[in-house]
């Protein structure tokens, strides 16, 4: 579904794969952007036709950061590209404004960013989540705060001229922001009771909803 949801609002653009070495995600990405093998069967060949499998497409481009540890500490981490030759990769980096290497460290940061602001997905706490519907509806919540409510330090603008606040205090020189206001979805900071009365458009809950239904069919009915 992640995938899915990727190639909707990529515009057919195929960005760069980072991540660890978790075995399922070259599975996902050659579900949602491999194409099928063409298999041509042999006159006289007796016995069942081969299944056809997924290959990668030329363009998809996936590197792996792979950690080596020892009693429990990481002791070498390597680079190692699955999808794609390495001098593209490398090209990729090269262009890329945002960072030169192959790296986690991006995703990490976010993880640990939801963590923080979502006490159901910290480890070893007793604040977990007993049922996936509750804690997709916490995630929701916490996300909305986190890009619409809550101005970033990082994200704040400078002011043309220092302006007075409350009291004797300093000067306001620079204007709060949050990231939703820099994406240019809103102009201006959320209030807690703007964001919990704001009415979700039937249309995007129709869509959320259709692609989950979807979702758990080929989770179950993989020929669906």
């Amino acid at each position: 579904m992640l995938i899915e949801r990727l190639k909707a609002v990529s515009c057919g653009f195929m960005p760069l794969f980072t991540s660890d070495q978790l075995p399922h995600y070259p599975n996902a990405l050659l579900y949602g952007y491999g194409i099928k093998e063409v298999i041509v069967q042999i006159p006289g060949q007796r016995g069942r036709k081969p299944k056809p499998k997924l290959l990668p497409p030329s363009d998809l481009l996936y590197a792996q950061v792979v950690k080596r540890r020892q009693r429990g500490r990481v002791v070498e981490v390597t680079k190692k590209v699955v999808f794609g030759c390495p001098e593209t990769v490398q090209a990729r980096l090269a262009a890329s404004t945002v960072s030169k290497t192959i790296n986690t460290s991006f995703v990490e940061r976010n993880n640990l960013t939801c963590r923080q602001c979502n006490g159901r997905l910290s480890r070893k706490v007793l604040s977990f989540s007993k049922d996936l519907t509750w804690m997709e509806k916490h995630l929701w919540l916490s996300l909305t705060y986190y890009h619409f409510v809550l101005p970033h330090s990082s994200l704040a603008q400078p002011l043309p001229e220092p302006q007075p606040t409350r009291g004797s205090g300093s000067l306001k020189k620079s204007q709060p922001v949050t990231p939703a206001m820099m994406a240019g979805i809103t102009d201006h900071i959320w209030t807690m009771e703007e964001m919990l009365s704001y009415r979700v458009p039937p249309d995007f809950r129709n869509d959320l909803e259709q692609q989950q239904i979807v979702h758990n069919l080929q989770a179950f009915h993989p020929r669906c």
